[in-house]
Formats: C-alpha cells, sequence, structure tokens
C-alpha cells in the first residue's frame, strides 16, 4: 500500500509541474485569439513529450546517469558544450520569467507590485531548495498546482457551448488574424509544452531518487498518466479563454486576465483557487528550471552534484543554483514585464529544442548505456517524427516572430 501511495503522489506531481508560466501564457493567448483551434498542438506535444521524458527516465533508471550526464561522454565536449551554453541560457530566461510569474501571483493575492515579490520569490526559492526534502518538494508544489482544475469548473460555470468547442477543436483556423500569425501561436505553444528544463529535470530527478531498473514501471506512470493529465489542464486554459475572450477578440495579456474568467464564473473562492494554481505552478517550475541550469553545468563539467548533497560537498553546484537566481532577479528588476519575457523565452525553447531532443534519442538507442532497454522501433518511430516537428518548429521560430512582430 506504502509502495501504491508513493507512486500516486508521483504521478499527482508530474501534473503539477506539466503547467508553468509558458503555459498559462500561451494555452490563454492562443484560446482568445484562435479558440480551440489550436488543440491538436497539445495533443502532438503531450504526445512528444511523453516518448522523450519516458527514454530520460529508462536513461536514469537503467544507466544511474542523467542524460546531460551521457551527452558529453557519447557525443563530444564540442557538441556538448553547445548544448549546454544553449539550454543553460535558456534554462536561466525561464527561471526568470517563472520567478516573474511567482511574483505576479503575489500581486494578484496582496496588490503590491510585483518587483516588490520577486526578491522574496527567489528567496524562497533558494532556501526551499535548501531545506526541504526532494520527495516532499515534488509533491507540495506538484499537488498545489492541480488547483488548475478550478479552470475545469469554471467552464460548467459560465455559458458554454460545448458541441462548438468540440467543433473548434476539429478545425484549423487563422481566425482571420493571418496564418502567419496561427503559426506563430502554434510554435509558442509547442514550445511551452516541450521545454527543455522538463526532460532534464525528470532524468536528473530519477537519479537523485535513485531509480534502478526496477523502478521503470513507477516512472513510465508518472510520465503515461501525469503528462496527459497535465496536458488536459493545459487545454481546459485554452477552453476557458475560448469561451471568455474569443467572441469579443480580447486578449489576456496579463495573469489576472487569465484568472478573471474563473472569478467571473465562481467568485471569490475561484479567484483565489486560481491564485494558488499560478503560485503553485510557477514556484515549482522555478525549483525545477533552478535545479536544471545546475545539473546540466555540473554534469558537463564533471562536478559533484545533487539536491541531496550538501553546499560543502557540491559547492559549484549550489553555487550555479544560486547565480541561475542572483540572474533571474537582475533581470527582472529592469523591470521588462514578464509575460513578454514569457514570450520570448518561448521563441528562444523553440530555437534550441533539438540541442535537447536529439542526444536523448542517441543515448537511448545505445547499448552501451542501456543494453537490451535500448528503444524499440515504435519508439524510435515516434521519436523521429517528432524529433522532424521539433527541427520545424526551431527552424520557423525566429522568422515567424519578425514577420508576425511576435504575434502581434
Amino acid at each position: 500500500m506504502r509502495k501504491l501511495f508513493a507512486a500516486t503522489l508521483g504521478v499527482l506531481s508530474a501534473v503539477g509541474g506539466f503547467v508553468d508560466i509558458g503555459d498559462l501564457v500561451a494555452a490563454s493567448q492562443a484560446g482568445a485569439r484562435f479558440g480551440m483551434a489550436h488543440a491538436w498542438v497539445l495533443v502532438v506535444g503531450v504526445v512528444g513529450i511523453c516518448a522523450y521524458a519516458e527514454m530520460a527516465g529508462r536513461i536514469a533508471a537503467v544507466s544511474g546517469r542523467a542524460v546531460f550526464d551521457l551527452v558529453r561522454e557519447r557525443l563530444g565536449p564540442r557538441v556538448a558544450l553547445l548544448n549546454l551554453v544553449a539550454s543553460w541560457l535558456v534554462t536561466v530566461i525561464t527561471l526568470a520569467a517563472e520567478l516573474g510569474g511567482v511574483a505576479l501571483a503575489l500581486q494578484l493575492a496582496t496588490g503590491l507590485s510585483h518587483l516588490l515579490w520577486v526578491p522574496v520569490a527567489a528567496v524562497a526559492v533558494w532556501l526551499v531548495l535548501w531545506r526541504m526534502r526532494f520527495e516532499l518538494m515534488e509533491r507540495v508544489f506538484g499537488l498545489a498546482g492541480l488547483a488548475l482544475l478550478i479552470f475545469v469548473v469554471a467552464l460548467f460555470a459560465l455559458p458554454t457551448d460545448w458541441a462548438e468547442l468540440g467543433r473548434g477543436a476539429l478545425r484549423v483556423d487563422s481566425a482571420g488574424a493571418g496564418w502567419s500569425v496561427y503559426w506563430f501561436v502554434a510554435v509558442a505553444l509547442f514550445a511551452s509544452t516541450v521545454s527543455p528544463y522538463e526532460v532534464f529535470f525528470f532524468s536528473s530527478g530519477g537519479v537523485e531518487e535513485r531509480w534502478s531498473a526496477a523502478d521503470l514501471a513507477h516512472a513510465r506512470s508518472n510520465v503515461l498518466i501525469g503528462f496527459p493529465v497535465g496536458g488536459f489542464l493545459a487545454l481546459s486554459l485554452i477552453a476557458v479563454a475560448t469561451v471568455a475572450y474569443h467572441p469579443s477578440g480580447a486578449s489576456p495579456d496579463t495573469l489576472d486576465a487569465v484568472a478573471r474568467p474563473v472569478l467571473t464564473a465562481l467568485g471569490g473562492a475561484g479567484l483565489a483557487a486560481a491564485v494558488l494554481a499560478f503560485f503553485a505552478v510557477t514556484f515549482g517550475a522555478a525549483l525545477e528550471t533552478g535545479l536544471s541550469a545546475a545539473y546540466a553545468a555540473s554534469q558537463y563539467f564533471g562536478w559533484q552534484w545533487g539536491k541531496r548533497v550538501s553546499p560543502r560537498e557540491a559547492a559549484r553546484f549550489h553555487s550555479v543554483l544560486l547565480v541561475g537566481l542572483l540572474l533571474g532577479v537582475l533581470l527582472l528588476m529592469t523591470a521588462v514585464d514578464p509575460i513578454r519575457l514569457t514570450e520570448y523565452m518561448l521563441v528562444l525553447s523553440a530555437v534550441v529544442l533539438p540541442l535537447t531532443y536529439l542526444p536523448i534519442l542517441v543515448v537511448a538507442n545505445d547499448r552501451t548505456y542501456l543494453g537490451d532497454r535500448v528503444n524499440g522501433w515504435w519508439t524510435n518511430l515516434l521519436g523521429a517524427l517528432f524529433l522532424l516537428l521539433i527541427v520545424a518548429a526551431s527552424v520557423a521560430a525566429i522568422p515567424l516572430a519578425i514577420i508576425t512582430r511576435m504575434g502581434r
């Protein structure tokens, strides 16, 4: 019973950690501007992240080493350095965006400017990473993130035309905004679904939790249940924005605008649940991105690493973590709009996606590390097709951003 309970909590933690500031922004803007016409992007993204997270978890469980730990050894130091620089920069910018999301959630709760909350959020993230046990950290913020279910509840309280929502999900429609804008939003939403830090964190977290081949079933249950339900929560954000904003053509450009339909439908209690969800998912993502940046640098250079390892024994790992937090705070204290920062972060994430996912596919087919646990033909086919989509999104991201002026 204890093992079943632990596995259930693990799945729920994966669900709560799926949605972050990128999903809150991209999903809500997609629904407001194009209705349900981007639902297919979420479906494709969830299938892809499940395939690659399963590979990353299998690598960690069978080899006892994280994916990035093997990239330099398998692909060489130059390729791995390019991977490190690109992924580290994007992860730190993502960390800044997540800290901004935490600050915006606290602004919603208190009315105080989010700039006052930025350093508080960073200190809180550092304290949690320093003092809270890994398993407890995942479960507390993962489970709290499930408060996003309030958007599902709000759909039933709003004047929702369920048949029209269903028809809209089956249509690919530019809604008069132009196809270039439609595809820009699709790329941004896709990038939010398959953020690079997610697979790095999942793999490194498996090593932190000391997974072995005996834990493969548990790891797969986290992936195959957690991520799809997380995708369902993101889909509910699209649906609520479709009902509340799409008919008028308005766009939720602030976090309080994302929550406003819940306030309209369910009153103050609904708003409180939405604010809790925003805080939990962005704070949880800040924890994951902070760790992911430190994981990547430490694994490349061969340093001692791990949240479980004390700062005295893994000084460079914890220093990189602290530097990432300080850079995130400095970026936000320039008064950059966290929502705009998130939009730029999604474009950059799309550009570097191949550098994250190609090495996973390569290592997952290497018998030196996995023996007979390498990918089967079906997994390789799915992985290859998804990699082609990733490359297409990477190539299209910057031209679409320029042509559409960031989707404006």
